[in-house]
């Protein structure tokens, strides 16, 4: 069984911990809990059909991250119409209802869950980007940014440094063209999610009662690198935001 850090123990190396390095690592990491978790054994057989290494098609990638309310799945519905494009998400659908059960175990193999998401997702997005442009509504920076700040104590400054490892992209994952964050201001957050009436995940129930962290979630998406994020306003009208993102892609993808 995986070990979790004990209580107020959770540190820089706990945080690379939580984050399997290659799709390898999240296979072993998976393999050992398949036995107890039948859920996890359906998620390798799905990893397993995936090629190794995916290549990109000729439309562009572009993926929008952000916390819960920022305007994502508005965004990215918009950007798919008007670029006639392919919307997917993070985790994919085929695996999108075991999400209940990896939420409820042990911060590793949660996170293995996500991360082997991303994996297959990447076979989806190969296939797709083929067709036409791939619009993501999150990928991998999600997984790294929520397990770097859960497994992170403290305040910002306890982060990882700037550059650390644990903010680099997988050299196994499919690389998206176009990474841009959403951002509004917390209180403009939180009124969303109260219009919105939805059900809170654990972790969007932490990032509304626990400002530190929701600090380091968003100040860990703000260093990743190699794709590193473009940070967009989402506070202005949908239409404003709308045109300053079409303004991005076609200033960093080409068509």
């Amino acid at each position: 069984m995986l070990g979790r850090c004990a209580p107020g123990s959770p540190g820089p190396r706990s945080a690379v911990r939580a984050l399997p390095p290659s799709a390898s690592a999240l296979r072993q990491r998976l393999r050992q809990c398949a036995e107890r978790i039948p859920e996890a054994e359906a998620v390798l057989d799905l990893l397993e059909k995936c090629p190794e290494h995916q290549k990109k098609g000729d439309f562009p990638v572009i993926v929008f991250e952000g916390l819960d309310a920022t305007g994502k799945t508005t965004v990215t519905q918009a950007v798919k119409d008007t670029l006639n494009g392919i919307l997917l998400r993070s985790p994919p659908a085929c695996i999108s209802q075991w999400r209940t059960v990896f939420d409820d175990e042990q911060t590793p193999i949660k996170r293995a869950f996500y991360a082997a998401g991303n994996y297959i997702l990447a076979s989806e997005i190969a296939k797709a980007s083929t067709q036409a442009p791939v619009i993501i509504d999150r990928y991998w920076h999600s997984t790294a940014a929520y397990a770097i700040a859960t497994e992170t104590s403290g305040e910002v400054q306890d982060l990882p440094p700037a550059q650390d490892e644990v903010y680099q992209w997988p050299e196994d994952l499919l690389k998206p063209d176009l990474v841009l964050l959403l951002t509004v201001d917390p209180e403009e957050r939180v009124r969303r999610l109260q219009h919105r009436g939805l059900e809170k995940t654990k972790e969007e129930a932490e990032l509304e009662a626990n400002s530190l962290f929701r600090q380091r979630v968003e100040e860990s998406y703000r260093r990743m690198v190699n794709p590193a994020c473009q940070e967009v306003d989402a506070s202005p009208s949908k239409e404003e935001v709308l045109k300053t993102v079409l303004q991005l892609i076609k200033k960093h993808c080409a068509f």
